[in-house]
């Protein structure tokens, strides 16, 4: 440890992100991007942005793709936040709208970097187990709290509660702010962005880097009623007040404005999905449900530290967890069909 740092960044643990290897004819299954590239328009919405505009600042309000965001979801610009990529934007949130005397609720199983906004930012935390079947039980989190934090659908586990399901929590828990990381919720869950008009506390967050092929632009967005969304800006303002850049705002707008594209693509993704899900079953693996561009599978012959290591060995990359209660666990991404053959010809080679 360097004696110059701050003895907060000392303890801190980082968020530690999937693997990017440098390795030839590598099927790339461990960190959830879209195996299909962004639409045609996105591309030549950012050519046509490199030019001698680049020497300018970007719009630091984003108006035009607030607005754009804004219309899809039927809100108001002022209803959205975005930022580089949902990450930011959800260490603004919590920055923002979660240092309380309370403790923020969030599960036991979830996205890791929850923990790492709590320990940067000082917040106090109360980590409540998923049930059995790796779910989020709602009930439990009829509590004193300070904010609670739920990614819809999960990660690692894809498991998925519907805005029914959800509703009832919001209408208990109005005196907290209530944020649902839907990162992948457009390959199988219900988005919360229509319950946005009636429950003051609710903050929704997503991202164009899965369903919209964009991993590598960096945008994300958070969807609140305005006060909620002021809170962000202050943040933002008093951080970098220029967090998108020229191509990110064109190749964004862009994204949204291609509904085809963004539609095919996660249809194809989800159909892959059910084909994985059923061949990985009769492999004997036993697969949560999933919601998401991923799957969550154990074996129950086989260590899943050690299928990870054959399946790498075999140029398979995939995401395993050395971490309590999911250690057994492979997290698979979807990817294309080919991509696909390969993952499973070569996981029934192992098993053979």
């Amino acid at each position: 440890m360097s004696r110059l740092w701050s003895p907060q960044i000392q303890a801190l643990s980082p968020y530690v992100p999937g693997e990017q290897p440098k390795i030839l004819d590598l099927v790339k299954l461990n960190t959830n991007e879209n195996p299909y590239g962004p639409s045609p328009k996105v591309i030549a919405a950012i050519q046509a942005e490199l030019g001698d505009g680049l020497r300018l600042y970007p719009d630091p309000n984003a108006d035009r793709l607030r607005a754009t965001i804004a219309e899809h979801f039927g809100l108001t610009p002022r209803h959205v936040f975005v930022g580089n990529g949902s990450d930011e934007v959800l260490a603004h949130a919590f920055l923002a709208l979660m240092r309380h005397a309370r403790p923020v609720l969030y599960p036991d199983i979830s996205y890791s970097f929850y923990p790492v906004y709590c320990a940067l930012y000082g917040i106090a935390a109360e980590v409540i187990p998923l049930d059995a079947d790796y779910r989020v039980r709602l009930e439990d989190y009829a509590r004193p709290n300070g904010g609670i934090v739920l990614a819809n659908p999960n990660a690692p586990t894809g498991t998925a509660l519907t805005r029914a399901e959800l509703e009832p929590l919001l209408a208990s828990n109005r005196d907290s702010v209530v944020l649902l990381d839907e990162a992948y919720v457009d390959f199988g869950a219900e988005t919360a962005a229509a319950l946005i008009p009636r429950y003051e506390q609710l903050l929704v967050v997503q991202t164009l880097s899965k369903s919209r092929s964009l991993a590598g632009l960096r945008v994300g967005y958070a969807l609140g009623q305005p006060e909620l969304i002021d809170a962000l800006e202050r943040v933002k303002n008093s951080f970098n007040s220029y967090p998108l850049d020229r191509l990110a705002l064109a190749g964004a707008v862009a994204a949204f404005e291609d509904r085809d594209h963004f539609e095919s693509t996660r249809q194809r993704v989800i159909a892959t999905r059910a084909r994985v899900v059923n061949e990985l079953t009769a492999l004997g693996f036993q697969v949560l449900p999933s919601s998401a561009n991923f799957v969550f599978a154990r074996h129950p012959e086989r260590e899943a530290k050690q299928l990870a290591a054959e399946l790498r060995a075999a140029r398979v990359i995939v995401r395993h967890f050395s971490l309590p209660r999911i250690e057994q666990f492979l997290r698979i991404s979807i990817g294309t069909e080919a991509q696909a053959d390969a993952l499973l010809g070569r996981l029934g080679e192992l098993l053979r």
